[in-house]
Formats: structure tokens, sequence, C-alpha cells
């Protein structure tokens, strides 16, 4: 094979590892990861983005223009009025599978509540269940954060107990200043276990409450398993009550958010999977934007 076949049969494959088609986990030597693209983990959509598509066009349809845009693994966000066996019917349909997806904590963390929604999960054939929103009224403060912990050590602990991994969704309210020393989401991630208890770093909310996600990735390797891409319009207020404008979303790599510095990070950490996310009323454009953008990646970093 000539060396420029070798070039696009490189690239093709990183392509194809983007979007999940081949598994990523493939022994490199070091000299070849030290040339590897910089893209590594698979992405997948957060079915939320189309929030909107699902109420006006429907079920079917908005799943069958997921898939064309390039997806084949999606984040599940409820089911817009179908049963859940309806529902995965019409994943199935559109030739989507679904990875993770949001429940309610305050059942997730119940002994006695969670067993539906792990058999939800399980009967989905999702690997993880988590939560994108811990109930607090006001400002989150160190109560809060102390029910949090409780809370998500019971989660991951009935979620382990199912074969499935427990993740937390932070949003933005946790990088507030804790009462020692550090944010409250450090207070958070250093006294849950571990091992029953991962992060989905959401790398907007993670910026707009102050922190740098390619740091926390950095600083905490072993505990994001799954990331939320998106990006944030230039000169958007950044505060730590967990909202912004809908339209402070815009299509990765075209905001400020280190959407670059976060991919390479990722390389060398436990994420398994790069999730877009858009909140902006505008996914029809931004999520295939955004993916154009990722999968420039592949081919190796942008300047």
């Amino acid at each position: 094979m000539r060396f420029s076949q070798c070039l696009l049969a490189a690239a093709v494959a990183s392509a194809l590892v983007g979007l999940g088609a081949v598994t990523p986990e493939i022994p490199v030597s070091a000299a070849r990861l030290a040339q590897a693209p910089l893209y590594k983990n698979p992405i997948a959509l957060q079915l939320y983005s189309f929030r909107e598509s699902f109420k006006t066009t429907g079920v079917p349809a908005t799943l069958a223009k997921v898939k064309a845009m390039g997806f084949t693994h999606v984040e599940l966000a409820g089911t817009y009025g179908l049963t859940r066996e309806q529902f995965k019917a019409e994943l199935e349909k559109a030739g989507l599978t679904a990875i993770s997806t949001h429940v309610d904590i305050k059942l997730l963390a119940s002994p006695a509540d969670s067993g539906k929604l792990l058999d939800d999960a399980k009967f989905y054939g999702v690997k993880y269940i988590g939560c994108a929103w811990f109930p607090h009224e006001g400002t989150f403060d160190e109560a809060d954060a102390d029910a949090a912990i409780k809370a998500f050590n019971a989660a991951g602990k009935n979620a382990a107990a199912a074969g499935l991994q427990f993740f937390y969704h932070a949003h933005g309210y946790e990088f507030a200043p804790g009462a020692a020393k550090g944010t409250l989401f450090d207070k958070v991630l250093t006294q849950t276990d571990p091992k029953t208890v991962k992060f989905e770093l959401d790398i907007f909310w993670a910026y707009h409450g102050g922190a740098d996600p390619v740091a926390l990735l950095k600083a905490h390797p072993d505990r994001f398993v799954l990331t939320h891409l998106k990006d944030m319009k230039p000169g958007t207020k950044k505060d730590n009550t967990g909202h912004a404008p809908d339209d402070s979303s815009v299509a990765l790599g075209s905001g400020e958010v280190p959407v670059k510095g976060v991919v390479e990070a990722a390389r060398s950490t436990a994420v398994q999977w790069h999730i877009i996310e858009e909140e902006s009323p505008e996914p029809d454009k931004n999520v295939p934007a955004g993916l154009a953008y990722l999968k420039s990646l592949a081919g190796g970093p942008k300047s």
C-alpha cells in the first residue's frame, strides 16, 4: 500500500471511530500514539438537542434526521409521549443505539424507587445512568452538597448492583467556592465513591460556572466517563446559577469554550464517549456544524 493510501485509510478509520462505527480501544505503540490524531472517543448525541423537533415533527421523523446527520449512538432524555417499547422500536428502526440516560436522582437514590429506572436502563441496553440536576432551592450550598454526596453514593450503589454505572452531570452551580479549600464540586467529588460515582463533564456548564474543563479532566482523569460537548457564545455572562439563555449555546468550535483542548485532554482519561448537546433554538444548523468540527479534529489539531 502506498504511503498516500495509508494516510487515506487512517483518516477513514479515524472518522469511523469518531462516529462509533468501530471501537477506539485498539492498542498502539508509544510512537504511534505520539503521532495519533487528536480525536479518540466516539461521538453520540443527546436527544434533548432536538426536543422541539420531537414535539413538532414526531419521534420517527426526528430520529431519522439524527441518523441522517451521521449519528449512530444517542443519550436518552425521555420518550416524548411514547411507551418505552414504542420508543425503543423507533430507535431500532432508525438505526440508533442508546448508550446512556438521564433520570430523577431522588428516585435512583431510593432502594424502593430505583427498580423501575434501572429496569428501563437495562431494557434500552444502556451502560450509564445518571442525572443532570440536583434539586435545591436558591443557591447551591454546603448543605446541598452534603445531600448530593449522600444521594450520589446511594444511587451509585443501586446502579452498581444492577450492573450499571451511575454518573452525575455537573451544571455549573457546583463550582462555587466551598467552606473548605476548593469548590463545592471538589467536595462532592472527593466524598463520593470513586468506583460507583462517575461524572459527565458538560464543558459549557463547567466553564459557565468558572471552572476550566481541560484542567478538570487532567486533575481527575479517572472520574469522568462521559462529556457533553457544547460551546458558548463569546461574551456570555458567567455565574453559578446553572442557567443561561438558550441562544448562548453555539456550534462547537465557534465559541469561547476550549473544545479542542477538552478533546485532546480526554484522550488519556477514562472518558468513553463525547456527547454533543445543543441547547440553542437552531440545532438543525448547529449540530451538523459541531459534528463537522469534531470530525475535522480527527484529521489532526486545528490551529
